[in-house]
């Protein structure tokens, strides 16, 4: 049995951070939020978004590069490597600390993907979360939208990558909080076509079918995976991330 979630938050000037909410009866602490945000993390400390804040919309994190990548250690600038074979875009930014559980001491800001699909905004991610992120691109996402539309991807629109908060009600921290997850809002095709995770239609066969496929193959990849259907917090997007769990459990719905 595989149980799903996902969140959608960031920030943008101001001290604002996501709305989640947490079903922990036969389940994990899960992040979920309504609002399509970007990761701009603002003020240090684990946060809650305001989803009536008006300013919240999805913009980059505002980031500085990595001075010196020299004293890395092995499995980071392994995990760059591997990055760079596979085609991805990316600059090392300066390790964030935001307080608390907030930060991520090597981070990447990734803003393409192999075949150069477009990463809009730019993901700012923990390196092992957007080799992963990658790796599902390249070898599931793409692919699917070949056999159906015969068609590339030109641009996976996110709605949260890093940004420090909390799951609602509790004091864990959010698996963004570490820049270990990414909501996925939109797909855009090099043929035009719009593929738009709240609203495939409900004539939408070959759509659904993406969407259905790409979601279920994800949990091959990722430890937790959420979308439309598990809950209302989750119909606009999908939430991928890597909380490592016991025996390798994957929360998959």
């Amino acid at each position: 049995m595989f149980i799903r979630f996902g969140c959608v938050v960031g920030f943008f000037a101001l001290p604002a951070l996501t709305a989640c909410s947490v079903d922990a009866v036969m389940r994990p602490d899960i992040d979920i939020g309504t609002t399509r945000t970007a990761s701009v993390s603002s003020g240090r400390g684990l946060r809650n978004l305001v989803p009536s804040n008006p300013m919240m919309m999805a913009y980059p994190r505002f980031n500085l590069p990595r001075s010196d990548s020299s004293a890395m250690p092995a499995e980071e600038a392994s995990c760059r490597r591997q990055l760079k074979r596979l085609g991805v875009k990316y600059r090392d930014l300066a390790p964030i600390n935001d307080g608390g559980s907030c930060g991520i001491a090597y981070p990447v800001e990734v803003s393409s993907l192999s075949g150069g699909i477009e990463m809009s905004p730019s993901a700012t991610l923990n390196c092992q979360m957007a080799l992963t992120f990658a790796r599902w691109t390249k070898n599931e996402l793409a692919p699917a939208a070949r056999t159906r539309y015969l068609s590339g991807i030109s641009k996976i629109k996110q709605g949260s990558s890093y940004s420090c908060r909390r799951i609602a009600g509790t004091s864990v921290a959010s698996e963004h909080s570490t820049g270990n997850a990414l909501d996925v809002m939109a797909i855009e095709l090099n043929n035009g076509k719009y593929l738009d995770v709240a609203k495939p239609g409900f004539f939408a066969f070959r759509e659904k079918s993406l969407l259905n496929k790409v979601r279920s193959e994800g949990c091959d990849y990722f430890s937790t995976v959420l979308g439309p259907g598990y809950n209302a917090d989750h119909a606009d997007h999908f939430h991928f991330d890597l909380k490592p769990r016991r025996n390798g459990y994957v929360a998959c719905k």
